[in-house]
């Protein structure tokens, strides 16, 4: 038995006594239930993906929750290994933010436990599975275990006539060489897939998104890959981003095309203005192929979708910000990134500050005290950096200033550095990683401490193995 799996299981038997131990069903119903189990998926003609997922569905259902208004969440765990579910970009408690690194207790095989917590902010987050993947590509953010979670803001009046919610995920994933050297080329490995949906059904498969000429249709996109980076088009039309992350950004703007690295959200508004039958769809001709696209249809209208390339364009938080400097924070922490090759038929490793999890320094704040993280990406590969508990402001993105636009995952791409700053607001253990799970599972991670309030971070390496 090895350390990471000596310390989940005791994590998992130590939770049975947390702070939200099972409940004994004598209380008053939860406001929401989560059950945990195997799905079978048909997520095209005769092609059935097997995973595990939340109440038998893919994606897990919507969770609408009043922001400010507690809610109780029970959590069925129906399979044979220990769980977690994360419920990303809240600001809730270590203890039940589901990180194991923050002191969250497992929720055990074949049982149960109560969430509490209260949600807030306001806007389009989600929940889904954290825990340690490694090679077994059957688990974690791999699994079908994601879903949609709203924060709906006390007032709330809508401006668009239909809201599409949209998540998009790869499945069958397998370890593969770089740069296509399939399964016995030489080089480091990454994760490629077999599949790839919209929800759960595959380009061609399942109804298409109904439409209306003159509707304003509001879609709410989340990018729930374990690895992939996703760009989205829709021929003949353009897409106004309101929100990234859940937030309302400054300013705004049409777009024709939509990038999102993996736990990334999209609020964009499009207005149906070109009647017809269209293919919403991945750029990437090939990932298209393998089925990332829905189908939209304007009523009346029918036929073979359309499909055109878009122009090209590139992807820039900044032109939804302000041009102007930020204030200046309390403190700066630089944050190095770098690979460590393993050697061939090996999955990279990755630093920060030198550093592998769980070697890496914390990063130590003060309750109140406002931080600029320094993202200093020297490597080949982007990273969506995720903080959670927090959010932040992009303040400078490749040496270019800006303001307004907050976020919970920032997208650093190679060789790139990009600022953001927040405030330690919330105290507690909170963990900071690459929210690609390869990444993540191989080094990339470190924690936030607050050093003027008690730290219940576990021992380290105190995750569930695959």
């Amino acid at each position: 038995m090895n350390r990471r799996r000596f310390l989940a299981g005791m994590g998992a038997l130590a939770g049975t006594t947390g702070s939200f131990a099972q409940s004994s069903g004598d209380g008053p119903p939860a406001d929401f239930t989560l059950r945990i189990g195997p799905v079978d998926v048909e997520i095209a003609p005769r092609k059935i993906v097997k995973t595990t997922g939340y109440n038998g569905s893919i994606p897990g259902p919507l969770l609408k929750m009043p922001e400010g208004r507690p809610v109780t969440v029970d959590v069925y765990n129906e399979t044979s290994v220990p769980e977690l579910v994360h419920w990303h970009g809240l600001f809730v408690p270590s203890e039940v933010d589901g990180s194991a690194e923050e002191g969250t207790p497992f929720v055990p095989p074949r049982s149960h436990r109560t969430y509490q917590f209260v949600p807030r902010p306001a806007g389009t987050r989600w929940y889904h599975s954290h825990v340690y993947a490694g090679r077994n590509l059957h688990r974690s953010t791999y699994t079908g275990q994601f879903g949609f979670l709203q924060v709906v803001p006390k007032d709330d009046p809508a401006r668009y006539d239909q809201e599409v919610l949209l998540a998009l995920h790869g499945w069958n994933p397998y370890l593969s060489t770089k740069g296509g050297g399939g399964e016995g080329g030489e080089g480091s490995l990454e994760v490629a897939y077999g599949a790839f949906t919209i929800n759960q059904h595959a380009l061609g498969s399942g109804e298409p998104i109904r439409v209306k000429e003159g509707q304003r249709v509001l879609l709410r996109i989340l990018n729930a890959s374990a690895t992939t980076v996703h760009r989205l088009a829709l021929p003949g039309h353009a897409f106004t981003v309101m929100a990234l992350d859940g937030n309302a950004v400054p300013h705004p703007r049409p777009v024709s095309i939509l990038q999102l690295a993996p736990a990334e959200r999209v609020d964009a508004l499009v207005e149906m203005n070109q009647p017809g039958c269209w293919i919403l769809g991945e750029v990437d001709a090939q990932m298209q192929k393998m089925g990332l696209g829905t189908v939209l249809e304007y009523a009346g209208r029918s036929g073979p979708p359309v499909w055109t390339a878009p122009p090209g364009e590139t992807w820039d938080y900044l032109q939804f910000g302000s041009n102007q400097e930020s204030p200046e924070p309390d403190d700066r922490v630089h944050l190095i990134f770098k690979q460590k090759w393993a050697g061939n038929r090996w999955v990279d490793h990755w630093t920060i500050n030198g550093k592998e999890y769980p070697k890496t320094d914390p990063i130590v704040v003060r309750t109140g005290k406002r931080y600029r993280l320094i993202l200093d990406n020297q490597s080949d590969d982007m990273h969506p950096i995720h903080l959670h508990r927090h959010s932040f402001e992009l303040v400078k993105v490749a040496g270019k200033a800006t303001a307004g636009v907050t976020k919970d995952v920032v997208n650093v791409l190679p060789k790139t550095q990009v600022e953001v700053q927040f405030v330690a607001d919330h105290p507690g253990p909170s963990l900071f990683h690459c929210h690609m799970q390869l990444h993540m599972d191989f080094g990339f991670m470190t924690m936030v401490q607050y050093s003027d309030s008690p730290s219940s971070t576990p021992a380290a390496g105190h995750r569930q193995p695959g």
